[in-house]
């Protein structure tokens, strides 16, 4: 988790929101990296968890992410947990929830379906306070 916030304090320079993410292999290694780029690229899409689930693709050479581990700052979006889900990562770990929109298991629970042909083992809250104080610095201005 915290590579996943050094991303995640990488989004200052762009103005995106901090979120940031990684992809591990079956062996723990880092083949993913991602943060948000929304603002940067000006791509609705760029959420943390998609850009690092690209580059795991890349590296591997293959989208089905079998025995990987996503780690992310924040609780997915419904967007994220889908794309998660596509990719066939059987594992997500995030730090703080998100109230307003959380595929995770606040708002919805995407990611553990059962309607849903492939799920995921979520673990929630790792480092929590740490990931919620670092979105509260970057919203507290702005509100």
């Amino acid at each position: 988790m915290g590579e996943c916030l050094g991303e995640a304090a990488q989004c200052e320079v762009s103005g995106d929101v901090p979120v940031g993410a990684i992809v591990l292999d079956p062996e723990g290694r880092v083949i993913g990296r991602g943060r948000n780029e929304r603002e940067r690229h000006q791509d609705p899409t760029a959420h943390a968890e998609v850009v690092a689930l690209r580059r795991a693709a890349e590296a591997l050479g293959d989208w089905h992410l079998v025995g990987c581990t996503l780690v992310v700052t924040l609780e997915p979006c419904p967007m994220c947990a889908g794309a998660i889900l596509a990719a066939r990562v059987p594992r997500v770990v995030f730090g703080a929830w998100d109230d307003k929109a959380g595929a995770g298991g606040s708002v919805y629970d995407i990611l553990r379906d059962r309607r849903l042909p492939h799920r995921a083992e979520v673990y929630a809250g790792v480092r929590g306070e740490e990931c919620a104080a670092q979105l509260l610095a970057f919203f507290a201005p702005r509100r």
